[in-house]
């Protein structure tokens, strides 16, 4: 099935994506190769850095992933990032990225709680400017990058509230953690994959029900985890979320593998997903939510 992927981290073209860590970070000509083998017909660059690469991706930046864009503009879109330690003309900077062609925010995780009025700020100039924001979850302040959030999600639940025409698209391993219900609360066990069957009365699929602004990212293993590991209950949450899931890696490189697609795929060949549904989740609900006008389909 063709797929959309909101969820990639791309070097500039020609330059060495090699990060401080040592990972390898495709270019745009290498993940479009990878992508035209694999039936990825378009993909969301997230941007690493307002001005500069602060997570570390060589050309990364919004300039750059916004040149790669139109570069390859039938086959990447591209959200940018704004820099919350700077609340400076924040209108006016996301403004000037949106005329630039960002379809979001994305991956914003700069690493305060949500309540923090840093956040606050940007969560509302995303709202008054019409962009989606995209985050990565930490389990708390001053760990990694991230928003971070208590056990239970208070804290986003409230942004929700406070920011009902926002859109917010939710991604990373605190936040998938919640999917089941009776988790422990500790940071370790937030910080890790879950195994065994998902329990119910967790408070993800709780905030999907009952707040029509919040939509879930499927990328990376923190996703895959909390679907696969409960094959039938992941069956379950894909069908009922249907419409506020969105399909993606966070590839880096051609060398990466995520099982979430192969096991869509499988349900839907096996008759327990619908294929309307699988299509809304690899492809169509990314065109609606971030309004996406130059993907072939």
């Amino acid at each position: 099935m063709k797929r959309i992927d909101d969820h990639l981290h791309i070097a500039y073209d020609g330059l060495d994506g090699r990060a401080p860590n040592g990972m390898k970070f495709a270019d745009g000509a290498e993940m479009k190769a990878w992508m035209d083998q694999n039936n990825v017909i378009h993909g969301i660059i997230l941007s690493g850095g307002e001005y500069s690469p602060s997570m570390g991706i060589p050309g990364s930046c919004n300039m750059d992933v916004c040149a790669l864009a139109d570069k390859y503009p039938e086959t990447f879109s591209w959200m940018c990032m704004v820099d919350a330690d700077r609340p400076e003309k924040l209108d006016e900077r996301l403004a000037e990225y949106k005329a630039m062609g960002a379809v979001g925010v994305g991956e914003f995780g700069a690493n305060y709680w949500i309540q923090d009025e840093r956040i606050q700020n940007v969560f509302a100039a995303c709202e008054r400017q019409g962009m989606p924001i995209l985050f990565h979850m930490s389990p708390k302040q001053g760990y990694n990058y991230g928003i971070a959030d208590e056990p239970g999600l208070p804290q986003l639940e409230a942004a929700l509230k406070k920011f009902p025409d926002l859109k917010i698209i939710a991604h990373s391993q605190p936040f998938w953690y919640e999917i089941g219900g009776e988790m422990p609360s500790d940071f370790e066990s937030r910080n890790n994959y879950p195994t065994g069957p998902v329990k119910p009365g967790g408070r993800v699929p709780e905030l999907l029900r009952n707040y029509p602004n919040l939509y879930g990212d499927l990328s990376a293993n923190s996703a895959g985890n909390a679907i696969i590991r409960d094959p039938e209950f992941g069956v379950k949450f894909l069908t009922e979320f249907q419409d506020k899931l969105m399909f993606g890696t966070d590839m880096c490189n051609d060398s990466m593998y995520f099982p979430l697609a192969d096991f869509i795929e499988t349900a839907v060949t096996d008759g327990r997903l619908a294929q309307e549904a699988a299509e809304k989740i690899f492809c169509r609900n990314a065109i609606r939510v971030l309004g996406l006008k130059n993907v072939p389909v």
